[in-house]
């Protein structure tokens, strides 16, 4: 597997424990996202690098960049018509044009003048986000929030192919993380290494609601 993986335990003690923060794997030219798909998707992207065959661009698909969000929605690999988990590796450039076009799912106050601007906002975008609880390795949730991102139209067409990196699939990995999952304290759980995504722009990022990394004691 080509994904850098490191202990849950060390990870969690450095995570924001609140706050909406988008957690990734990541370096200077690429981000990994995730998605789950039944075996005929799954594995033909896997094999073909880029999405295909029964893949439809007419839907809305969405992508998340954290890992244990991802494992929460397909229940690590049991849920029907998500058997199948993918590692997905995107150009950076892309996954900040994605950030950039990215409009709230419902009205946000704070990041709209209006109902309407965010109507206006929805029907002129490719791209929609929304902040969920995320999940520790049970699936319960904690008090720090998750994105995630809906992709159609052209930013859809642009991610199936030419945005992509890698997909790898994870899907064994995934099945012997989730016994260590249900195991007392987690013991021996590791997952895929990520850290809190810099949004650098600022009107994007205030758009986007991210918070502050508070202080770890």
């Amino acid at each position: 597997m080509r994904l850098q993986i490191e202990s849950y335990a060390a990870q969690t003690g450095r995570w924001p424990r609140s706050g909406r923060h988008i957690l990734a794997g990541y370096d200077d030219e690429s981000v990994v996202v995730y998605q789950a798909y039944r075996p005929a998707i799954g594995h033909f992207a896997a094999r073909q690098g880029r999405f295909g065959g029964e893949f439809s661009l007419s839907r809305m698909s969405w992508i998340k960049p954290n890992f244990l969000w991802m494992m929460y929605r397909c229940g690590w690999a049991t849920k029907e018509d998500q058997e199948v988990v993918l590692a997905v590796t995107l150009r950076r450039a892309a996954f900040d044009a994605i950030l950039a076009e990215a409009v709230h799912s419902h009205y946000v106050p704070e990041a709209y003048a209006s109902a309407e601007d965010w109507k206006r906002a929805v029907a002129a975008s490719s791209v929609r986000l929304q902040w969920d609880p995320d999940h520790d390795p049970s699936g319960a949730p904690v008090e720090r929030r998750a994105i995630q991102l809906g992709l159609r139209g052209e930013f859809l067409r642009r991610y199936a192919g030419e945005w992509i990196v890698g997909i790898e699939d994870i899907t064994d990995f995934v099945r012997e993380q989730r016994e260590r999952a249900a195991a007392p304290g987690y013991a021996g759980l590791v997952t895929p290494s990520e850290a809190v995504y810099p949004v650098t722009d600022g009107a994007v990022a205030a758009r986007l609601g991210t918070s502050q990394i508070e202080e770890i004691p």
